[in-house]
């Protein structure tokens, strides 16, 4: 018989032999993902927003290989998705990081949705590219399609609301302020309804409030997809405001 033993500390070894590829099981959703992946004119497409001088910048592809897991997974937050990134094997595989590669802070996510993909158009290039794909496989039937709309919750203060017919204030600036003046006359934002806001946000004036839920008003976007029914493929998306309101249900009387 032999006495059971007890680990009494940890024991460096001098060499590890460590495989991220074997580690991450067959069946991993990032696995089946993975394989329809292509971001290979990635880099190329940037190149024009890029300074050919100067310290040399974080992968895009990373940027983007993190951002599609994190819609995957429901990761909202920049800075939880580089935590989950830092920590998770599966997340680095996916990734191409390796055990040791560097995960990127939480304010370059930020400064380049906001800044060079945005300008560049970059997502919906990535978005196209995978709808193509997905026609490319079979998984886009063609001849039945469904609409439907989300509403997204703008991160506004509600409490800072003014009145919509008074305007903006004078003070009101900023980026998004800007943009919101630009397209104005937009379809999708204001422009494909006379009605005049009952309330406006200063610091995000494209959101609108509405009443399109039971639950208290809220200033909101609207996301509306036009849908392939035969694998439920997103085959197109646009923002626009939240202009609907929910109706009363009927009375039993």
């Amino acid at each position: 018989m032999r006495m059971m033993g007890e680990r009494t500390g940890m024991q460096e070894a001098l060499f590890y032999e460590f495989s991220l590829e074997q580690h991450v099981p067959e069946r991993h959703m990032l696995r089946l993902i993975d394989r329809f992946v292509d971001l290979a004119a990635v880099r190329k497409h940037l190149q024009p927003f890029y300074s050919d001088t100067g310290r040399p910048s974080i992968d895009p592809e990373l940027l983007i290989r993190m951002l599609i897991f994190g819609y995957c997974m429901g990761i909202r937050s920049e800075r939880r998705l580089c935590e989950e990134v830092h920590l998770n094997l599966a997340y680095r595989w996916f990734c191409r990081l390796g055990l040791d590669g560097a995960v990127p802070d939480h304010s370059t996510f930020s400064k380049n949705r906001h800044g060079r993909f945005r300008e560049s158009d970059l997502l919906r290039q990535v978005f196209e590219t995978t709808v193509r794909r997905c026609i490319a496989e079979k998984l886009v039937g063609g001849e039945s399609f469904g609409v439907d709309a989300s509403l997204i919750r703008a991160d506004v203060d509600r409490q800072r609301a003014v009145p919509g017919e008074e305007g903006l204030p004078p003070d009101a600036a900023g980026p998004t302020v800007r943009e919101y003046l630009e397209t104005l006359d937009d379809a999708a934002f204001g422009g494909s309804t006379p009605v005049v806001p009952k309330k406006l946000a200063p610091t995000d004036p494209a959101a609108r409030f509405t009443a399109a839920t039971p639950e208290r008003a809220f200033f909101a976007y609207s996301t509306n997809y036009l849908i392939d029914l035969d694998h439920a493929v997103i085959m197109d998306v646009e923002a626009t405001t939240a202009c609907g309101r929910l109706k009363s249900p009927p009375s039993d009387a």
